[in-house]
């Protein structure tokens, strides 16, 4: 399987990371869409593709919810005390580009409702 993320974990390719620990990868996003914009992925096995995932492997459940906690709990330290976004594109009509579960974090700015 060639998945980008997984090559970013495994440090075949580089990133900038802002966390990591020996479940979790949140790293700057290459082509950010706001002031800040990273990526938050979890590491390990079974690799899940998408949010969909979660259906068939619902013991990665809680690495989610871990992943969340240590979002919450770093926000602050990455001047996101204004607001920040959480987005997970599922799918290609949601247009999500990378097969690896993964989560945007946006902020330092007034986000728009747009869906488009």
């Amino acid at each position: 399987m060639d998945c980008l993320f997984c090559g970013i974990i495994e440090g075949k390719i580089p990133s900038d990371k802002l966390y990591e620990d020996d479940g979790i990868l949140i790293f700057k996003d290459i082509a950010p869409e706001a002031p800040f914009h990273a990526l938050a992925i979890l590491k390990g096995a079974p690799h899940l593709e998408s949010v969909a995932s979660l259906a068939q492997f619902p013991e990665r459940a809680g690495d989610v919810g871990r992943l969340f906690a240590v979002m919450a709990e770093k926000q602050a330290e990455w001047g996101l005390d204004g607001g920040f976004r959480v987005v997970a594109n599922c799918g290609r009509d949601a247009r999500q580009s990378v097969s690896h579960l993964h989560f945007h974090i946006l902020g330092k700015r007034e986000l728009s409702l747009s869906l488009s």
